[in-house]
């Protein structure tokens, strides 16, 4: 008879099979391998999850809970544009930095044996930030912050790409070194350069 885990058991185990899926991807996990690292049976995993791209799943959708609340709080900070803008920049550079292996997770997504969720994974990705960054947009365009010529969706389609790119560029190595190669070596030891660079680029393009 299986013991109930608590929530923290849970995590545990979670945050475990999402640090070996961002180092092999989904193919090459090994559910043995999980289970050992989470000191638990993989009976465990298997009883809670049923198999391994079921686990994936779950792994997957943890960590966009936790994304979600970073979004929606940045993103409530303030009714001024700019400042949701901040806020969001900054949260999404503090959680890449502190979640790494969620992006790389998100990264292995695009290629390999996850194309099979692919269609499944985007909705649920990039409904939610999509949600939020037309939102922000519409919000400023209705009360005349922002041009009036600017199709809200397509801008947070625009605003989602440089966000991906900028948290990409600080969990996978490739991205690491693209960025340094534009931006200079020392610029992932320049947070506020990063962050204030990019604010003037999309005030810019809003016409702020």
């Amino acid at each position: 008879m299986f013991k109930k885990f608590d929530e923290d058991r849970m995590t545990h185990i979670l945050e475990t099979g999402i640090d070996e899926f961002a180092v092999t991807g989904l193919d090459r996990a090994n559910i043995n391998e999980i289970a050992k690292k989470a000191g638990v049976s993989v009976g465990v995993i298997y009883k809670y999850y049923g198999d391994k791209d079921s686990f994936f799943l779950a792994c997957v959708r943890f960590s966009l809970n936790l994304l979600r609340d970073v979004l929606d709080t940045a993103a409530g900070c303030s009714s001024d544009l700019q400042e949701s803008m901040h806020g969001v920049i900054c949260a999404l550079v503090e959680h890449s930095r502190k979640h790494s292996n969620y992006y790389v997770m998100y990264n292995e997504i695009t290629s390999g044996s996850c194309r099979k969720y692919a269609a499944v994974l985007a909705e649920e990705i990039e409904s939610m930030s999509s949600a939020v960054y037309t939102t922000l947009l519409e919000n400023a365009k209705d009360t005349g912050k922002v041009r009036s010529d600017m199709d809200c969706r397509m801008f947070a389609f625009f605003f989602d790409n440089l966000l991906m790119m900028l948290q990409f560029s600080y969990c996978c190595d490739y991205y690491k070194e693209r960025m340094k190669i534009y931006c200079g070596e020392d610029i992932l030891d320049d947070d506020e350069k990063m962050i204030k660079e990019m604010m003037s680029f999309m005030s810019a393009a809003l016409g702020l």
